[in-house]
């Protein structure tokens, strides 16, 4: 195994049944096979997980925090996306 061929994955983890994934690490492995069976003996030594995901970090998009205003508010211009832009018939009650 070369340094050339080692990927870098993303490991999640599931403690419990019912539970989400959390991100546990990274590890270096030539594919996801691999990198499922490093997982396994790397982050589940003890039985602390019933689930397993590895995912290439070239696979994930994420946003940027500095673009968090543009990227998380766009609708602040269409107001009618929120119920408080409509007027409620006086029949309706506490709705």
């Amino acid at each position: 195994m070369s340094a050339e061929n080692l990927q870098l994955f993303e490991i999640f983890l599931r403690s419990k049944r019912g539970l989400d994934h959390k991100h546990v690490g990274s590890l270096h492995a030539e594919d996801h096979e691999q990198a499922l069976e490093y997982a396994r003996d790397v982050y589940t030594r003890r039985s602390e997980g019933v689930s397993i995901w590895v995912v290439r970090s070239d696979d994930i998009c994420a946003s940027q925090e500095d673009d968090s205003e543009s990227f998380y508010d766009p609708s602040n211009d269409k107001p009618y996306r929120l119920a408080t832009y409509y007027q409620l018939p006086d029949e309706v009650n506490n709705m």
